[in-house]
């Protein structure tokens, strides 16, 4: 029995000491200075800031059980991950449309329940977002004035370029690939459409087309998991207004796909992604490291192949 309870000691010693020792072992989490802060109103920065601040800005504040290793581990690289994804106390650098872009996407992650993360949640329960407190995020990104008729030179060019866009041959010779090697796929436009979508907060349409194996699929009821060759195109317009505020498609925006191949995209959840903006086809992202955004994005979706698109046909 004494022997028995010398081991039991040695073993509680031992690992009081690996755990002492692992506390000397803790990387950096700065708070820097707030830069540029989201400019909202304050009833909405009041539910950022309880929700999403702790990760999601330069404000970082820790609980208790947050700072003894190998939590502190865990928190720190979360929030190091969740800042470079989107920082609130830098946010206000980047154009106005494209901070209302950062907060739809944070609004539509709260309302499928992706955001605050689960686990997160639990432990810090003032974290979560009452409905209540999400139709105030949404409302506050529907506000704008009302739709102003389009200048007719904005709509001569929009038509110009939808013409151009419509009847332009199938050739991408001169079109770049994506950072991550993908190729365009000109033929995108004979595909036939499976959805639609519209961004309330940057007056945008888009129309999600799928290939013949999408379409086969559909048909089939097998879209979960979606079959490899399977191919969409987002293609987005931005609406232009009638004097009656009647919206239609304007000006060309860009076109995204994503592709299933289980294996060649294996890291990426199965999916390969690629987007090109404007007119001129530009290849959206520095680096191939840009599909961590497109990954994230579709994570709350996960249940359904990381796919948001419900088909007009064919539906579940």
């Amino acid at each position: 029995m004494n022997s028995r309870f010398r081991v039991l000691r040695w073993v509680a010693v031992s690992l009081g000491v690996i755990f002492a020792g692992a506390q000397l072992f803790r990387p950096s989490l700065p708070t820097p200075p707030v830069a540029a802060e989201l400019q909202a109103p304050p009833e909405v920065k009041e539910i950022l800031r309880n929700s999403c601040y702790n990760c999601h800005s330069n404000e970082t504040k820790l609980s208790w059980f947050d700072w003894p290793v190998p939590a502190y581990w865990l928190v720190a690289h979360d929030v190091k991950s969740a800042r470079a994804r989107l920082n609130f106390s830098e946010i206000g650098k980047l154009p106005v449309a494209a901070q209302r872009a950062a907060l739809y996407e944070s609004v539509n992650m709260i309302q499928l329940g992706a955001m605050p993360l689960a686990p997160y949640q639990k432990l810090h329960p003032q974290s979560g977002v009452t409905p209540a407190q999400l139709d105030t995020l949404r409302n506050y990104l529907s506000l704008s004035d009302p739709p102003q008729k389009t200048p007719d030179a904005e709509v001569q060019k929009a038509n110009a370029e939808y013409e151009a866009w419509l009847h332009a041959g199938s050739s991408a010779q001169n079109v770049a690939d994506a950072p991550n090697g993908m190729a365009f796929l000109p033929d995108y436009k004979n595909w036939k459409t499976i959805s639609s979508t519209e961004r309330f907060d940057n007056h945008s349409v888009r129309e999600i087309l799928g290939n013949d194996i999408a379409v086969r699929a559909i048909a089939e009821n097998r879209i979960n998991p979606w079959p490899d060759g399977t191919a969409f195109a987002k293609v987005a317009w931005h609406l232009e207004y009638d004097d009656t505020g009647t919206a239609r498609t304007g000006a060309f925006y860009q076109v995204e796909f994503m592709i299933r191949d289980s294996h060649k995209y294996a890291s990426t959840k199965g999916w390969g992604w690629a987007r090109w903006r404007g007119m001129d086809l530009k290849p959206y992202g520095r680096n191939a490291s840009f599909t961590d955004e497109c990954v994230v994005c579709h994570l709350p979706v996960a249940k359904n192949d990381y796919v948001y698109t419900v088909p007009l046909e064919g539906q579940q």
